[in-house]
């Protein structure tokens, strides 16, 4: 019966759905597009487009809205080509075309890509398939892409490079569409855009695209995929979607505060001026020259519209990271600046760091090595207990091992195995021994690890920091190779580094099988560093040096402790143990007679 009945329910579900799906294509081809019907994704070219997300019930309509003043045939001269208007600041160079009042490229002066070229954060290959930035979305896809593709009129400059502080307003009309782009341009990252458009019967429902992506494409699509997200606060509540990992489109419902586009170290984020704009996230697909994978790059595409068929205002902010830059804005924007779980402690780590560098040295190598001296200093009476309870643990391991040997006979879910723990762990507390005390320091630094990690990660200001001769991006992998070595300056180093603590410091184990287990690690070490940032095998690597400093320092002047004050027990000098060994040789000898 229930069975019955949920195939009913799947049915009125399947047919209702299918009427809403249908009904108003049905109606639009006897009656028209209406004003109000959902604004479509349009972009130059006349390529493909996307939906925009549907206007919400309690918008007026369209014809309810103040009415624009007629739209006067305004567009250039047929056959006159589009021109290009370049617009500088100390911090930005943005090209503007006529040819649909598109953005061209958005060039930060004081960022350098991959290729050691001025960083343009616009994807020029895909943006020629899916259109520039600034593209127009209106409720005809059709009517989009030919306002995309069209030249406007432009007030403000005849061409060639202008110098901000300054306004731009674009015009294009046919004589019953017409659509205006006001961009102004100041001293700072924001620039303040207006975008409307009308016809006869009053505003359409406009948006505004950022498709193509967002980041430093000189580094490869994959890794700009990886690297890219969508963000979108409402109502407080801030989403990120990775590029790598969206499906399909999704729209933000709600009061925006703010939304865009961001990697790890650059934003481009919309702020718009009204409650009702709309964000629409979504994924396109461009073939790039000289492809040959099966699977095309889809970046993410960004679309702000007005629900209320008013002119679409926002702020456009496209800029870099910088704590403080982006905490001056408003809303302030240093929320995007994410420091991971351990954010409480890489935060304040990254500001320690930037004190260091703007007073003492202008080096983020060295700011990062005297950090790493500080912290080892502060850890150290830390260490210094762990180094004599392995001591402990070292002297006892014969005797333990005596306790072990009684038991091996049992398997492990045999109950007499617990006798045996116990046993061992009776020996520990008479001997004074914290099991776990020696781990205590490398857990320690393991925080620290992941904070100067995340820090190289987020902060726009370890973004190709150099350090010493051939290692010039401590954010970046060492790709150092002085002399001709065959491996990374850096991972060697820290390797070297890690061995030679490992044999000066004492181990709490003589099984020789773990000791040599102990000897590969640095190895180990080696190859999950190899591929990490050369600023966190530099922090590493520091940390070992100070180590071994620490260690000498130990041998020299801090005496190994001996349980009780007295000689260690008769079991401890079992013939052929290394500690032993070197135990009775501190051990008092009794004087022998001889007899006659």
């Amino acid at each position: 019966m229930k069975s019955d009945e949920t195939k009913r329910l799947i049915i009125a579900f399947a047919i209702t759905f299918l009427i809403v799906v249908l009904w108003r294509p049905l109606i639009s081809r006897f009656t028209g597009p209406e004003p109000t019907s959902e604004p479509a994704t349009g972009q130059s070219s006349g390529s493909a487009t996307n939906p925009s997300p549907n206007v919400p019930s309690g918008a007026p309509p369209a014809s309810s809205a103040v009415q624009p003043p007629p739209a006067p045939v305004s567009a250039p001269i047929r056959g006159k080509r589009a021109q290009e208007i370049v617009v500088e600041s100390d911090d930005y160079q943005i090209t503007l075309s006529t040819e649909g009042a598109v953005v061209k490229s958005w060039v930060l002066k004081k960022y350098r890509d991959a290729n050691d070229r001025p960083l343009d954060l616009v994807n020029q290959e895909a943006c020629e398939q899916l259109g520039f930035p600034m593209s127009v979305s209106l409720p005809d896809s059709g009517l989009a892409g030919k306002v995309n593709g069209a030249l406007y009129a432009v007030q403000g400059a005849a061409g060639g490079t202008i110098r901000a502080p300054a306004k731009l307003q674009f015009t294009y009309s046919d004589g019953q569409t017409q659509v205006q782009k006001s961009f102004s341009f100041g001293d700072g990252y924001q620039i303040d855009v207006k975008v409307g458009a009308f016809d006869s019967r009053g505003y359409m429902p406009a948006g505004i695209l950022w498709p193509g992506g967002f980041g430093d494409y000189s580094l490869g699509p994959k890794t700009v995929s990886t690297n890219s997200e969508a963000v979108y606060d409402v109502n407080g509540d801030v989403t990120k979607v990775k590029e790598s990992k969206a499906k399909g489109s999704e729209a933000a419902t709600g009061p925006v505060a703010y939304a865009g586009l961001e990697d790890h170290y650059f934003i481009d984020i919309l702020i718009p001026r009204s409650s009702d704009a709309v964000f629409r996230l979504s994924r396109r697909s461009y073939r790039p020259t000289n492809w040959t994978e099966k699977e095309l790059p889809s970046p993410l595409q960004a679309e702000l519209a007005s629900a209320g068929g008013q002119p679409i205002e926002f702020g456009l902010v496209v800029a870099p990271k910088d704590l403080d830059l982006l905490h001056a804005m408003k809303p302030p924007l240093d929320g995007l600046v994410e420091f991971g779980i351990f954010s409480v402690l890489a935060k304040p780590l990254f500001l320690a760091m930037r004190y260091v560098y703007d007073h003492w040295v202008h080096n983020y190598g060295w700011a990062i090595i005297i950090l790493t001296l500080v912290i080892n200093v502060a850890l150290f009476p830390l260490k210094l207990r762990s180094i004599h309870s392995a001591q402990k643990m070292q002297r006892v391991a014969p005797r333990v091992k005596r306790i072990q040997e009684q038991y091996k006979q049992y398997k492990l879910n045999d109950p007499r195995k617990q006798k045996m723990n116990e046993e061992v762990m009776k020996l520990y507390k008479e001997e004074g021994i914290n099991p776990l005390g020696g781990c205590l320091p490398m857990v320690l630094q393991l925080p620290f690890l992941y904070a100067i990690y995340e820090v190289l990660g987020t902060v726009i200001e370890m973004r190709h920091a150099p350090w010493l001769g051939c290692i010039k991006d401590l954010a970046a992998p060492d790709s150092c190779h002085p002399f001709g070595i065959p491996f990374p300056l850096l991972p060697t180093l820290m390797i070297i580094s890690m061995f030679v603590m490992q044999k000066m410091t004492p181990m709490a184990t003589t099984d020789p099988n773990q000791q040599r287990m102990m000897y590969i690690m640095p190895l180990m070490f080696g190859v999950i560093f190899y591929r990490l940032a050369s600023g966190l095998v530099l922090y590493y690597m520091a940390a070992n040096l100070v180590g071994i400093a620490q260690q000498l320092i130990i041998n020299r002047f801090i005496p190994v402790a001996t349980p009780g004050g007295g000689a260690p027990p008769a079991d401890v000098k079992a013939a052929g143990d290394p500690s032993a060994k070197a135990l009775n040789r501190r051990a008092p000898r009794k004087p022998v007679s001889v007899k006659n």
